[in-house]
């Protein structure tokens, strides 16, 4: 076996058509589009590359065949949270079932990140925001994964817990039916909320893009910016953001909570695109965009998906939380019962808040995911990722 850089344009579509390969006869499994992995390796698309660099490798076999594949990252921005612990990152690894060639990419990562300056490395991560690519499948196999969310083999968990990586935190998925009735203390408290004057909640509108985009960007930076490992975003961000999204976002399930006429909290859900994106195979052509577009009319897609939730932090325990969901409830149990299904993507177990908020509008966790940290020196104590107050 050997370890090859991607270098040219054969070799990164050998990274793209690897997956593929493997998971041809996993049915759950979703091919993601071919430009979404892509563009994350294009400094032209991903911003990451100005404030940090990657690698990208495969592992050849004996037989010039690729049987592994990974990338290693530094995202200045976050490698530096803690200073005596500079750590990178370790993404978009697939691997044969072999430990030994599992190993050498793990190997390769390392050897990499420790030539940088760096002394542990995260993964599976992303080279960007975490709402991507982002942990370890290690529950929820027979489970479609949803947009630019990793699906794995379970035997991926062995190799890395055999190779040294501890669990930094959990992140869960949960789910509920749309239709299902809320828990009566988040009821109780959400009423409290609607009583008081000072708060109101709408929910977006596209003719007021700049407007609910400054919203977004307030809230998401006193809400999430704070969190280890996690920067704030800037104006420009935002609206790349925004652009990204517009083409499928739906007006009425996006919401946003005012305080006194200050933007104090969202809930952003989109509809759950790859359900849309499994017919396509990977390539969003010409042929791709006609058969999304007659999804889109057929209305094929019937789950939405809860990409963020923020409160600022001076709102939360008050149950705003319970409030906003109850109003996005009132359009989507009532006049807009597009969805029967939401997945709310991206509680950490370092948020317990935020997990007792999602269990009381009914949601049960469905799929989990590891993010992993691997010290490279093995005297120094590990720790998990701190509690969130």
């Amino acid at each position: 076996m050997k370890i090859i850089p991607v270098s040219n344009q054969e070799q990164a579509r050998e990274f793209i058509l690897l997956p593929v390969r493997l998971y041809k006869n996993v049915e759950p499994w979703i091919r993601p589009l071919d430009k979404d992995v892509e563009d994350i390796f294009n400094p032209r698309t991903n911003k990451t590359f100005r404030k940090g660099s990657c690698q990208r490798w495969l592992l050849i076999d004996d037989q010039n065949k690729t049987i592994g594949r990974v990338a290693s990252f530094i995202n200045e921005r976050t490698a530096n949270t803690d200073k005596d612990l500079p750590t990178g990152g370790l993404g978009f690894f697939e691997c044969i079932e072999d430990q030994a060639a599992a190993f050498m990419l793990f190997d390769q990562c390392r050897n990499w990140l420790e030539e940088q300056g760096m002394k542990a490395m995260d993964g599976p991560i992303n080279f960007g925001e975490r709402d991507k690519w982002w942990g370890l499948l290690v529950d929820g196999y027979e489970k479609e994964p949803n947009y630019c969310c990793n699906y794995h083999f379970p035997y991926y968990r062995d190799f890395f817990e055999a190779y040294g990586f501890q669990i930094y935190f959990k992140q869960y998925t949960y789910h509920r039916k749309v239709a299902d009735p809320f828990h009566p203390r988040l009821i109780e408290k959400a009423n409290r909320i609607a009583q008081d004057p000072n708060y109101h909640f709408e929910h977006f509108k596209k003719s007021e893009m700049e407007k609910y985009t400054e919203d977004f960007r307030s809230v998401y930076n006193q809400a999430w910016a704070k969190h280890d490992g996690v920067a704030g975003i800037t104006e420009a961000q935002a609206k790349a953001l925004m652009r990204q999204i517009k083409p499928i976002m739906d007006e009425k399930i996006i919401w946003y909570g005012y305080y006194k006429e200050e933007p104090v909290a969202f809930f952003l859900n989109l509809p759950e695109v790859n359900q849309i994106f499994k017919y396509v195979n990977g390539k969003l052509d010409f042929w791709g965009k006609l058969k999304f577009v007659w999804h889109q009319w057929r209305k094929t897609n019937k789950k939405m998906f809860g990409v963020v939730f923020g409160v600022t932090p001076k709102h939360q325990g008050k149950g705003v939380e319970g409030a906003l969901v109850l109003a996005t409830a009132q359009v989507v149990q009532g006049s807009y019962p597009r969805y029967p299904d939401l997945e709310m993507n991206w509680i950490g177990d370092f948020n317990p808040k935020m997990m007792r908020v999602v269990e009381q509008v009914g949601a049960d966790i469905y799929k989990t995911h590891h993010t992993y940290r691997k010290i490279f020196d093995s005297t120094i104590p590990f720790k998990r990722s701190p509690i969130i107050g």
